[in-house]
């Protein structure tokens, strides 16, 4: 495992300086999302150059850091023809950039079929899946002729809201370079949370062989619905999803997710405790 972390996450410094930083904490990759870690300069499509991409190479080797996922987190099941066609072009600029900067994977959640990206019952609808595929096929097609990976995360509250759903999708599409961001606190809700042993271990057996990077936090129940937290400040069992790990996948990307800079490293330390004791 390559434990690392969600690089919005920590101390919010120039990008040089929080790549050190990161790296003195003894976290091995980072999750990406460029506009949220980059304010020296512009990270718009027109600037992700093969410049750019080569000088931020450079950048996270020399900090022996990698770049475990490019994150591009929009949604691809708007009904907005003219933010569909945006999104799909920003998708292809991140694909284009991924592709020398020598990431991990592109990523991406699975949208809601509406323009607020809000959570309604139609997330689950046939119709709205159907239009996801439909929108994500060009973009896996593209990924396949820059011979890079986009990753989709199933989220609970998103379109692809289940194993069986990616699973799915997976197969309608059927490309070595659509793969998955594996977060079991994501596929958990306030109704489900109980069962979440039950939950993970379906992910893994039907997601287990197309998983490329791993996503790590915890959960505490709260009066209407779940929080998300730092590994190891809630009520998660990571023993078995570890375990896939090490057994299926020993030098996967892992990264931590919903830490600040005050609990980050404890909870690296948490995960790598049970790493090494399995």
């Amino acid at each position: 495992m390559q434990l690392g972390i969600r690089l919005h996450d920590t101390v919010d410094l120039p990008l040089e300086e929080r790549l050190a930083n990161v790296n003195k904490q003894g976290f091995q990759c980072a999750h990406v999302a460029l506009k949220k870690v980059i304010s020296e300069y512009s990270a718009e499509n027109a600037a992700l150059t093969p410049g750019l991409a080569m000088y931020l190479k450079k950048l996270f080797a020399k900090n022996d850091v990698d770049i475990a996922v490019l994150g591009c987190y929009l949604n691809l099941a708007t009904p907005d023809e003219s933010e569909l066609k945006q999104s799909i072009e920003t998708y292809m600029a991140n694909i284009r950039f991924a592709s020398i900067l020598g990431c991990g994977v592109v990523g991406t959640e699975t949208g809601a079929p509406n323009t607020e990206y809000k959570t309604v019952p139609e997330c689950k609808s046939e119709e709205a899946l159907q239009t996801f595929i439909t929108n994500l096929k060009p973009i896996v097609k593209y990924a396949e002729q820059m011979g890079v990976i986009v990753a989709i995360e199933p989220v609970v509250r998103h379109i692809v809201h289940s194993p069986k759903v990616a699973r799915r999708v997976l197969d309608t599409i059927m490309s070595p370079n659509l793969q998955i961001i594996l977060d079991p606190v994501n596929l958990l809700d306030i109704n489900n949370y109980e069962d979440r042993d039950a939950i993970i271990n379906e992910a893994i057996e039907l997601l287990g062989k197309d998983t490329a990077v791993v996503h790590i936090k915890d959960i505490i129940v709260g009066e209407d619905d779940l929080v998300s937290v730092a590994a190891g400040t809630g009520i998660m069992n990571y023993e078995n999803l570890l375990r896939f790990m090490k057994k299926d996948k020993p030098y996967i990307h892992a990264t931590l997710e919903d830490t600040n800079p005050n609990n980050a490293v404890q909870a690296r330390k948490h995960i790598q405790e049970i790493w090494d004791n399995l």
